[in-house]
């Protein structure tokens, strides 16, 4: 961690100017051999003093040992300690940190190899166990999170690794806090980022995915097909009973079709009978009537440019239907 060593510099500054201009003044009146032991003198006391002075950040904590033993934790803000006799080992920082750490080629509950990436996110509550208690407590916690990463990994399905990574950081968050509780550390939130997979898995995942989407499709399908049957059934009721509306429908049909299609071919068959729509030779009467009515309308909407226009009828009446 960064030291703060603005104050003590400017401390040094300060005390090294007072000697040096001392001891200008004595060696301008020809005293060189006590400007010399003045200017030597403040450099010493400036730099004892400098070092004894120390400046923690609002979120430091520093551990400072006397002669090898715990005397305080000091911070944030300034505070002294002896040189030569008190030494700061830790500057420890209590903020929220992250830690990156991974998991590769660790075995499933079913046999499958994976990497899992996550980050971990903690917060040092008690600095004093953290510098005591441990020897390295960064590098504690990232081997407590990777131990612990291969633990919940060997004891979860594929699957569910999958589908449900708020479970296995819930998981790791518990273990890794377990771990790391002794040592003054608390374990905030543990989030998977990645889990990968072999080539060869992925592809056959994938093709059973679309192969549930297309069983999906086909069911739909089939089940549409089966409301669609149950309205014709329904509407097959309603025309047994009702000859009218059968006959309504029917000639409803035959005009959608003549409307969009001048060109249709009629195939003798007993349906023309069921459905009352009269003889063959009325159908084909009222096909003519509804062909010429057609090219009437196109040629009254042609331009007609430098040739002399086409008097044509507004319209004919069409011919009548026969019945047998």
């Amino acid at each position: 961690m960064n030291k703060n060593r603005s104050f003590p510099f400017l401390v040094f500054i300060i005390i090294f100017g007072i000697g040096a201009a001392s001891a200008f003044g004595l060696h301008a009146a020809a005293q060189d051999a006590l400007a010399i032991g003045i200017f030597c003198t403040a450099v010493i006391i400036a730099s004892l003093i400098s070092a004894g002075i120390q400046v923690a950040d609002q979120w430091s904590r520093v551990v400072v040992l006397r002669l090898g033993k715990f005397r305080s934790l000091q911070g944030p803000g300034i505070f002294l300690i002896i040189p030569f006799i008190d030494t700061v080992p830790y500057w420890i920082d209590t903020r929220v940190l992250t830690s990156s750490f991974k998991a590769e080629k660790t075995l499933t509950k079913d046999t499958v190899p994976v990497d899992v990436d996550a980050v971990l996110f903690w917060k040092i509550i008690d600095p004093e166990k953290a510098a005591l208690a441990v020897a390295d407590y960064q590098s504690a916690i990232n081997w407590a999170s990777q131990t612990a990463l291969r633990d919940v990994i060997g004891k979860t399905m594929l699957s569910d690794m999958l589908e449900g990574r708020d479970k296995i950081s819930d998981a790791l968050q518990k273990i890794i806090d377990t771990r790391t509780e002794p040592w003054g550390i608390n374990v905030i939130s543990v989030e998977v980022k990645d889990v990968l997979i072999p080539a060869s898995l992925e592809d056959a995942m994938s093709m059973q995915a679309q192969a549930e989407r297309e069983r999906q499709a086909r069911v739909i399908l089939g089940d549409s097909e089966r409301q669609v049957a149950e309205k014709f059934g329904e509407a097959a009721k309603t025309y047994a009973n009702n000859p009218v509306a059968l006959h309504l429908r029917a000639m409803n049909m035959l005009y959608e079709g003549l409307k969009t299609n001048s060109t249709i071919v009629i195939v003798p068959s007993s349906a023309i009978e069921t459905m009352q729509l009269g003889g063959l030779a009325g159908l084909t009467a009222l096909t003519m009537g509804i062909g010429q009515e057609k090219t009437i309308k196109e040629a009254n909407s042609e331009p007609a440019g430098d040739s002399v226009p086409m008097q044509v009828p507004e319209s004919v009446p069409p011919s009548p239907i026969s019945a047998e």
